[in-house]
């Protein structure tokens, strides 16, 4: 098989179709993340009744992913594969529901806006679903070289923060007050776009590692719950994981702050521009970094940057442009780090959770991975809102920030304090929370690649025991 990389598995062209599949899973997630709170917050709606309804549908999500993760590792195909019917299947109908999402009818009262929202987000959670889970849990079944994986996941993290930027920079353009255009049509144009991109992963993507008799596919409920429990580096990681992403309220008021704090909805783009461009080329750097540093105390370090800078431009304030804008800049480059990182640690944590339980259970394991990802950001968007509504925020009806321009609605300096509170103060704390989780995470690069060993059958059980660094 010609690859064209030493010792890798997958060809170029799945590894362009599997990077590409993330642009526009990442700009359906920015949709929904990100967006979410401002198409709200622009629907004239009680704030504190739209933060309520936004947890209560992720009720569903919290039993959502556990399921679609026991049925993913249950379920087997007649086609032999794994995650490709899920993803063909999903691609179709996620820029659907995504349009349905942000259509809710102007003339509907707030309890019928408030119903259409909450059905809607639950038809798009479970869809979404669909497409993290096994785009995910694919890393393992493309591949079993465990610097393919790393290269895989951290180049990956190019082409979502490609994602990321698309939306951060098309969608604010086309519904600014420059260009006016209505939130559904612009999100219709995303949406179409988007499916395009995740099309090629389900054509050119092969699943040559995927070994169905070898799955623990018939284990009992109790068995996933006794596996989740020996995955005890899984539970530690990603509770750190949601403390960061729960908190991390800035995403979901980026839009407003630059409206209401910055003087234009336009603001956003050079945010948004500024977060990703630092990120790309940490993306590319990562590779050839992860050779000489384990990731895990990359990340660590990282996020003690991260709280310093973080606290550095809340105290210092929004009112200093220049200044803000350059630690802005400054701090985006270990953000950015610990956002390629964030999603390497699932492949390490499920060889490590069939190394310990003796249970291969992917699906379990990417789940948590998608159920944190999707309710942190239920979180962080709730949050955000009721946090605006303790500070009195005035909530507003309008298509676009040209049609809120000109309503001409001035929010109080209370209201303007909690925004920036919102925006720059919450999610350092999220920070600090995190450092503490990690603390008890011990894993580290080498010891992974000898269980990926073990667990393959390469080396024994007792040879893999001698050449780890610790007892696990």
């Amino acid at each position: 098989m010609e690859t064209g990389v030493k010792g890798y598995m997958t060809t170029l062209k799945e590894r362009l179709s599997y990077w590409s599949f993330f642009i526009g899973q990442n700009v359906y997630y920015n949709l929904t993340a990100a967006f979410i709170s401002t198409y709200l917050a622009m629907q004239g709606v009680d704030l504190t009744k739209v933060a309520a309804v936004l947890l209560a549908v992720k009720i569903w999500d919290a039993v959502n992913d556990p399921i679609f993760g026991f049925l993913f590792d249950k379920i087997k195909f007649k086609s032999g594969q794994k995650s490709l019917p899920w993803l063909r299947v999903s691609t179709a109908l996620i820029p659907i529901v995504t349009i349905l999402l942000f259509s809710i009818p102007s003339g509907l009262s707030q309890t019928g806006k408030l119903v259409w929202f909450g059905v809607a987000y639950v038809l798009w959670d479970t869809i979404y679903t669909l497409t993290d889970v096994p785009a995910y849990a694919m890393l393992n079944t493309m591949t079993d070289n465990l610097n393919e994986r790393n290269t895989l996941l951290s180049v990956n993290r190019v082409f979502s923060g490609a994602g990321v930027l698309i939306y951060g920079v098309v969608l604010p353009l086309l519904i600014s007050e420059r260009v006016g255009m209505g939130i559904g049509p612009a999100v219709a144009i995303l949406s179409v776009f988007s499916a395009l991109t995740m099309i090629p992963l389900s054509v050119n993507c092969k699943e040559r590692n995927y070994k169905p008799q070898e799955e623990s596919g018939d284990f009992t409920p109790r068995q996933m719950l006794r596996y989740l429990g020996k995955n005890k580096y899984l539970l530690i990681y990603y509770a750190g994981y949601c403390a960061t992403d729960a908190l991390k309220t800035a995403n979901a008021v980026t839009l407003l702050a630059s409206f209401y704090l910055f003087g234009s909805s336009l603001y956003a783009i050079l945010l948004n521009v500024l977060n990703m461009v630092p990120g790309v080329l940490a993306a590319v750097a990562m590779p050839a970094l992860l050779k000489r540093f384990d990731k895990f105390r990359t990340l660590v370090w990282c996020n003690l940057i991260n709280i310093v800078l973080g606290l550095a431009i809340y105290f210092l304030g929004y009112e200093n442009r220049a200044l803000f804008l350059t630690l802005t800049c400054i701090r985006t480059i270990p953000m950015s780090v610990v956002g390629i990182l964030a999603f390497m640690f699932t492949p390490d944590c499920a060889e490590y959770g069939q190394y310990a339980s003796g249970i291969s259970a992917k699906g379990i394991t990417f789940a948590v991975q998608t159920f944190s990802v999707k309710v942190t950001a239920a979180v962080s968007s709730s949050l955000a809102l009721a946090l605006l509504g303790l500070f009195s925020w005035i909530s507003v009806e309008a298509e676009s920030f040209e049609a809120l321009a000109a309503l001409n609605v001035q929010q109080s300096p209370q209201a303007l304090a909690g925004l920036w509170a919102v925006y720059a103060l919450v999610p350092v704390i999220g920070l600090m929370i995190s450092a503490v989780c990690y603390l008890g995470y011990k894993l580290n690069d080498k010891d992974v690649q000898i269980m990926a060993r073990c667990n393959s059958g390469q080396i024994t059980r007792e040879e893999a025991e001698a050449r780890l660094s610790r007892k696990y």
